[in-house]
């Protein structure tokens, strides 16, 4: 059996295999294997004509459709690197991303181009626009005086060509992560990232060609990303959804029989609070955790309104795809744990010296394998902190090795315990210090949650002059009641009396901060705590006079 080893071979392989079988759906619309084969064929001839050469950047800007998913796996044929853009971020954002990784050509529609092109004239890299229809208007006039524009469908008719030549260490996409602290990195991927994370995520999933995995996530998200080459990995189905309305997610569930969900936190705990139609979720083999620690409340909500679909937590980052997982069968034993390394990884456990960190002791989170990223694209700075030589001597760096290893360390703060099971404890910019505590913000999490009083919350620290800092909760109620806006605080209320009764003292929310709403997101979905708490200290330190 042949055994993809770029990206774009994942399609190719399984349009030989079947390729009668359905590859993509939306709404009504259905691609065979073999008709989307063709089409990243047609489009890699035409990017090829436009002129891009190896390791051009094709930058897509896109919701989730067919385009998108062609371009993505075209540019690579072609031999360039395709970088998908949220469709969320707005033109300034955008054109960000677009000069700091010098795209090349843009795939994109005629209602975004009208929002981004006054910000083309700043991105002079920028040869040509792919508009994927044309406009209403009429004639498509230039995006900006040194770029050309093309429709999609005028590059399908260009002759086939080979593309440039490309081995599976090349550089593949650029994924930019959500920039809630200062502008968004691009994370550089090989191709050899991503199928090799295709390959293993599909292994302990059980993936087959008869499931059908939804696509709830951003495609500019690795674990939305990860829906496409997980299934093409394997034959299986994917249905594009962009979604308004968690009835919109459930709605998918049951008309498309959909076999796996992977999603994000918040979107579990909207799908919990939502009203499910009658047979929603009956098909679903699996549903994945991905992007931040599942409350355990919800947790137990979501198996009992699923019991027949295996829950896998998992734990990744976008600089090494994928690094843990929680079979299904210790999910009971071990809730609060992510698990253990996903196959072909290992992780390690420690500490600032480099050596590995004894059972119950907390130490940084190091990936180490195939899946590690090829850094930040142009910023040797940020790459340096994060991706680091392993000591010798470190598990698997016997001494006798001469060429140096990369790892990429997380900046999470995690324990194992004497199983190997490992427990995140939270991120080292993100921890908490009061009272001479370090407390874990996603450990107050889990015990509001387990309350039952809110619906969403973050926690975070707040400047203290005596304590350090202080814990500071915003939260939206679970039955609405206190959606008093943002700057009327409870401090004395049900839920500080509840966690006084749950926590230790120096784990005691100071206050409490009830909002309307779900909480903002960044870009892939998550919720901005970065954003929340600035905002949050924003309004509530005095303006000095």
């Amino acid at each position: 059996m042949l055994h993809a080893t770029l990206l774009p071979e994942l399609i190719r392989l399984s349009a030989l295999q079947r390729p009668q079988a359905v590859a993509l759906s939306q709404g009504d619309t259905h691609w065979t294997y073999a008709a989307l084969s063709d089409a990243v064929s047609s489009l890699a001839a035409g990017l090829l004509q436009l002129g891009v050469e190896r390791a051009d950047r094709v930058g897509i800007y896109l919701e989730k459709r067919f385009e998108a998913v062609v371009a993505s796996f075209a540019a690579t044929l072609a031999g360039a690197a395709f970088v998908p853009i949220n469709p969320v971020l707005k033109a300034q954002q955008v054109a960000h991303i677009l000069r700091d990784c010098n795209v090349r050509v843009l795939v994109t529609s005629p209602e975004r181009l009208a929002l981004l092109a006054p910000m083309l004239s700043a991105c002079p890299d920028l040869r040509h626009m792919v508009l994927c229809a044309p406009s209403a208007d009429g004639p498509e006039a230039p995006a900006a005086a040194h770029v050309s524009t093309t429709l999609w469908q005028d590059l399908l008719g260009c002759p086939a060509q080979p593309g440039h030549r490309v081995i599976d260490t090349d550089l593949a996409a650029i994924l930019y992560t959500s920039g809630s602290t200062g502008q968004p990195k691009g994370v550089m991927l090989s191709h050899r990232n991503l199928v090799t994370g295709a390959a293993s995520v599909a292994s302990y999933l059980g993936n087959q060609p008869d499931d059908v995995l939804l696509a709830a996530l951003p495609l500019s998200f690795d674990a939305g990303f990860s829906q496409l080459t997980t299934a093409f990995h394997v034959g299986a189905r994917v249905v594009l959804l962009n979604y308004l309305l968690p009835r919109d997610v459930l709605k998918a569930l049951d008309g498309e029989k959909v076999t796996g969900l992977t999603a994000v936190p918040p979107l579990y705990l909207q799908l919990i609070s939502a009203e499910w139609p009658e047979g929603a979720g009956r098909s679903l083999r699996y549903w994945a955790n991905t992007g931040g620690h599942m409350p355990q409340a919800a947790l137990a909500q979501l198996r009992h309104k699923l019991p027949q679909a295996k829950p896998f937590l998992m734990y990744g980052l976008t600089e090494a795809f994928r690094s843990t997982y929680l079979p299904p069968h210790e999910v009971d034993r071990k809730p609060n744990s992510i698990g253990k390394a996903i196959p072909n990884a290992e992780v390690l456990v420690l500490r600032p010296d480099g050596t590995p960190c004894k059972p119950e002791e907390p130490g940084e989170l190091v990936h180490r394998g195939p899946l590690v990223a090829l850094g930040y694209w142009n910023d040797a700075g940020k790459t340096s902190e994060r991706f680091k030589v392993l000591p010798i001597g470190t598990p698997g760096r016997p001494v006798g090795l001469q060429l140096p290893e990369v790892a990429v360390y997380s900046g999470d703060t995690v324990r194992l315990d004497a199983e190997g099971f490992l427990y995140f404890v939270g991120r080292r910019d993100e921890m908490i210090k009061t009272s001479g505590y370090r407390v874990s913000p996603t450990e107050v999490e889990d015990i509001v949650y387990a309350t039952g009083l809110v619906n969403e919350c973050v926690a975070f620290g707040v400047p203290h002059e005596l304590l350090g800092q202080t814990i500071q909760i915003i939260a939206t109620s679970a039955d609405g009641t206190r959606a008093t806006g943002l700057n009327l605080e409870f401090c004395q209320n049900d839920l500080i009396n509840e966690c006084r009764s749950r926590m230790p003292a120096y784990m005691v929310p100071a206050s409490v901060t009830w909002v309307s709403g779900p909480l903002p997101r960044n870009a892939n979905g998550k919720i901005d705590r970065a954003g929340l708490a600035s905002d949050w200290l924003t309004r509530h330190t005095p303006t000095p006079f």
